[in-house]
């Protein structure tokens, strides 16, 4: 027998979601790229590394950004169709991993061209770089109040919810905006430094404390990506309470488990069991459902007179 939830709920879901992030990712980068300009521009005119470490480590962003609003616009242009069995979610994975592959670049680079001013300083105009520095901080802290917003206007009608729903794309896109707002922090401290006690050696200083959040925050996305797009089970610890709870049924034997995420608000469940008193598959299906928020369930269900006999 089997039991399965349309995934036109799913399609759905991820729609409502979308909408949130897309409109204002888009603000985001715009905002960001013109930022971006005037920080690397500044940077080159001042001399200043921690200025353009600032500068291109905002360029990654605009384009993760750009990813981010890409990846919204195929997966609302196709949401519904047929070649995507379960929904267009994992596109914003994609998008997230290739994003965070680029950073990881960049953030390499940036390294290397920190330590390289550290070994061989050059003049730095801290009085002029400064100003620019704290209205890429505003811009940054803006930014991201922006995209919070559009986070809590996802949750505010529907309560807490478990970790998967958030939408990832939004959320990857904020952490970019905050880790570049890091960054900016860093080069203001180190401007300020070197324009009122003339510690010159904490702007590239800066650069590579910067470059090393950066790489380690960039094999952080790397890796939560990764797990979605080869369909890892993302918590061992609900996989196990939903075993448990349907082998508290009757005699139920939970025969093959698979717990994945297809995307924001997409968490897709396979179940085969056993029992010698079988019910309608919706019925554990709707039990499955009460442990989990579930958006697509397909239940198979045998009917095995010697259950115990087989569990041993």
């Amino acid at each position: 027998m089997h039991a399965e939830i349309s995934p036109e709920l799913n399609n759905r879901h991820e729609t409502t979601l979308a909408a949130h992030g897309e409109r204002r990712t888009k603000w985001v980068v715009a905002i960001t790229a013109i930022m971006m300009l005037a920080e690397i521009a500044a940077g080159q005119w001042t001399g200043s590394m921690a200025l353009l470490a600032d500068g291109f480590h905002m360029a990654t962003h605009v384009a993760a950004l750009g990813l981010a609003a890409g990846a919204y616009w195929f997966a609302r242009t196709r949401a519904k169709h047929r070649a995507f069995s379960f929904g267009t979610g994992k596109v914003y994975a994609l998008a997230g991993y290739t994003s965070s592959v680029c950073l990881a670049l960049v953030a390499l680079l940036m390294g290397v061209e920190s330590a390289v001013r550290l070994l061989h300083p050059v003049g730095v105009q801290f009085g002029e770089a400064l100003p620019i520095a704290m209205l890429g901080l505003v811009v940054n802290v803006a930014s991201a109040a922006l995209l919070d917003h559009g986070h809590d206007d996802e949750h505010g009608d529907h309560g807490a919810r478990d970790e998967h729903h958030h939408d990832h794309n939004l959320r990857a896109a904020y952490l970019h905006v905050l880790a570049d707002a890091l960054t900016s922090v860093l080069a203001i401290i180190a401007l300020s430094c070197g324009r009122y006690w003339g510690w010159s050696f904490l702007d590239p200083l800066m650069g590579v404390v910067g470059a090393a959040v950066i790489l380690h925050w960039a094999f952080s996305l790397c890796r939560g990506a990764a797990g979605q797009l080869l369909d890892a089970c993302p918590s061992p610890e609900d996989e196990e309470r939903l075993r448990r709870a349907l082998e508290a049924i009757d005699d139920v034997r939970v025969l093959d488990l698979h717990l994945w995420d297809v995307g924001p608000g997409a968490r897709h469940c396979i179940i085969a069991l056993v029992t010698s008193e079988p019910k309608e598959a919706g019925y554990y299906r709707e039990r499955a459902r009460s442990v989990l928020d579930l958006s697509h369930v397909t239940v198979e269900v045998h009917r095995c007179d010697h259950v115990l006999e087989l569990a041993g």
